[in-house]
């Protein structure tokens, strides 16, 4: 359960960050505060849409969803269960693989780093080692 509340925590802070650049691409936010520069030109690179999205905008839709799973995971009718751990485990290893791919883009292709996406992407980690580890603990408890 503990882990759950883990995930809860760090998806919160995700999507803060998220909504943040999102509401940066939407216009509600002037200037980015990064303190580089380099956090206007990776928001403003053609590597900031994904399929026509913005890429901000899947980033408030994945920590939100897996902000909404853990804390379904902790109501009583949830909490001895394993499938709430096991999709929180899958939806961050995907959200991982997205995060090194356009960390991979950052820094091999744009030459420029947005502080505000490496904050995500350490976020991102932290959710899915601790996401990882629980459903590693769970297969081994339970057989699963």
């Amino acid at each position: 359960m503990r882990h759950r509340q883990t995930i809860a925590l760090l998806a919160l802070v995700g999507l803060l960050i998220s909504l943040y650049l999102a509401l940066h691409r939407l216009g509600i936010i002037g200037t980015l505060q990064c303190g580089t520069g380099g956090c206007e030109t990776v928001q403003s690179s053609a590597y900031a849409v994904f399929l026509g999205v913005p890429v901000a905008f899947y980033g408030v839709a994945g920590y939100v969803a897996l902000l909404v799973l853990s804390l379904t995971g902790l109501q009583p009718a949830f909490v001895s269960r394993r499938g709430p751990t096991v999709w929180l485990a899958v939806m961050s290893v995907v959200g991982f693989a997205f995060t090194m791919y356009l960390t991979y883009l950052e820094l091999f292709v744009l030459h420029a780093i947005c502080r505000w996406c490496v904050a995500s992407a350490v976020v991102m980690t932290a959710i899915t080692v601790v996401a990882v580890a629980a459903a590693r603990t769970l297969r081994t408890r339970t057989g699963f």
